[in-house]
């Protein structure tokens, strides 16, 4: 069994930072693909960022310049450093990561951490 647990959301004032984190716990064998998504209310889950084992980011045009993703792969761990936040970035952000916890590898969700950016 694999959990993923995120912290670190919250409140905002626009222009400020947040650092939400995400760390997999249970059998895990290896990790592949980490990253972040988010969901605002009536929207579909989108891409935020992702991060491969060998340090490859991806992001979204909407967060590209302002957010960082980064990973502790001895802790398991996926961060996601949000800067100059704009009110359009409060959601629901996820993590999700592809684990290998028996035979094969899938994919795994965090139970979401609110953000929340007041203008």
């Amino acid at each position: 069994q694999v959990q993923l647990v995120e912290s670190g959301g919250g409140l905002v004032q626009a222009g400020g930072s947040l650092r939400v984190s995400c760390a997999a716990s249970g059998t895990i064998f290896s990790v592949d693909e980490m990253g972040w998504y988010r969901q605002a209310p009536g929207k579909q889950r989108e891409l935020v960022a992702a991060i491969t084992p060998g340090g490859v980011t991806d992001y979204a045009g909407s967060v590209k310049g302002r957010f960082t993703i980064s990973r502790d792969d001895a802790k398991n761990t996926v961060f996601l450093q949000m800067n100059s936040l704009k009110p359009e970035d409060t959601a629901v952000y996820f993590c999700h990561a592809v684990i290998k916890s028996t035979r094969y590898f899938r994919g795994y969700w965090g139970q979401g951490t609110q953000v929340t950016v007041s203008s």
